[in-house]
């Protein structure tokens, strides 16, 4: 995944720091994609305006562990001295003071619709992974879905992820009541996780 010389790439993205001036545009485009926001916030489903995005880049600027905008490599020759094309965004959420002797995170995540379906979800995932437990020394590292995005709770699984929580009808969603689905990692399964997947690449 990362590497000593290059602890912000993975295979074939990059993550930089948000800049709210640059990023808007990226952030409008990931806010204001109906389906995305409604599987990944509690808040009532409506039209998201050009303040809301700034509250909520803000928010990842100031209040969070982590937050980074990910960025896709030029894949061909012709296209090196191209910059990377920023594709979303993802985040470990922040502790209070008295908390953070418990050393745990949650992930945030976030794929413009024209880069979903492409991987790119999990390679982010595996590299705030092992910076959460590597860089920060996390103990555990959480995610969540609904219980209406199987997509994700495929995905959270085959990362490695452990069903931890069920918090039953949660959420109001299209007319009915939908649990909410929590998951977890813990340090010690990543560098399990880790060994495995080198030994099946030696």
């Amino acid at each position: 995944m990362a590497s000593e010389t290059q602890p912000f790439r993975s295979k074939r993205l990059i993550y930089r720091a948000i800049e709210p001036d640059e990023d808007e545009e990226l952030f409008m485009s990931i806010q204001q994609d109906a389906i995305a926001y409604r599987n990944a916030n509690y808040t009532i489903s409506k039209p998201q305006s050009k303040k809301d995005v700034q509250h909520f880049m803000k928010v990842l600027v100031e209040e969070q562990l982590l937050a980074v905008v990910i960025c896709l490599i030029p894949q061909e020759p012709a296209e090196e001295k191209q910059k990377p094309t920023p594709i979303g965004a993802i985040h470990l959420t922040s502790t209070k003071p008295a908390q953070m002797h418990h050393r745990n995170a949650d992930i945030g995540i976030d794929i413009a619709e024209a880069y979903q379906g492409k991987g790119y979800g999990s390679e982010a995932i595996r590299w705030i992974l092992e910076w959460g437990f590597e860089t920060a020394g996390l103990h555990r590292v959480g995610i969540e879905c609904f219980e209406y995005n199987e997509g994700a709770k495929r995905l959270y699984e085959r990362l490695g992820f452990k069903q931890e929580k069920v918090v039953r009808e949660m959420v109001f969603h299209q007319g009915r009541w939908w649990d909410d689905i929590g998951f977890g990692m813990l340090d010690q399964e990543w560098r399990e996780l880790k060994a495995r997947e080198k030994g099946e690449h030696e």
